[in-house]
């Protein structure tokens, strides 16, 4: 049974930090690309951040450009995003995603992956 569990949600202060944590089972980690998601209440899921199944590429939407980093532990079938000088507007859900195996287009779809966790609450007050 496949599994992928997002942690390392909470409030933290504009301009503060939180680290992510997006644990995946029971799947081929090291062939797929890993993605984070982010959904604002009232507002569509958007794309946040993805990194490619060797960790070499990466790729960010716009609005988080230079703050955020996403990386992957294969050895640990783990994946992280590490969110510096956060602000209001990040607030969200934040939703880890396991893209299909050896897709590496369009890796900012939500159709280019498979799994999905559950979401962990991220609010930055200001």
């Amino acid at each position: 049974q496949v599994q992928v569990v997002e942690s390392g949600g909470g409030s933290v202060q504009a301009g503060g930090s939180l680290r992510l944590s997006c644990a995946a089972s029971g799947l081929t980690f090291s062939n797929r690309a890993m993605g984070w998601f982010r959904q604002a209440p009232g507002k569509e899921r958007e794309f946040v951040a993805a990194i490619m199944w060797g960790g070499g590429s990466t790729d960010y939407a716009d609005s988080v450009k230079g703050r955020f980093t996403i990386s992957r532990d294969n050895a640990k079938n783990t994946v992280y995003l590490q969110m510096n000088s956060l602000k209001p507007e990040d607030t969200a859900v934040y939703y880890c995603a396991a893209g299909r195996q050896y897709r590496s287009s369009n890796l900012y779809q939500d159709r280019a992956y498979d799994y999905w966790g559950q979401g962990t609450q991220v609010t930055v007050s200001s």
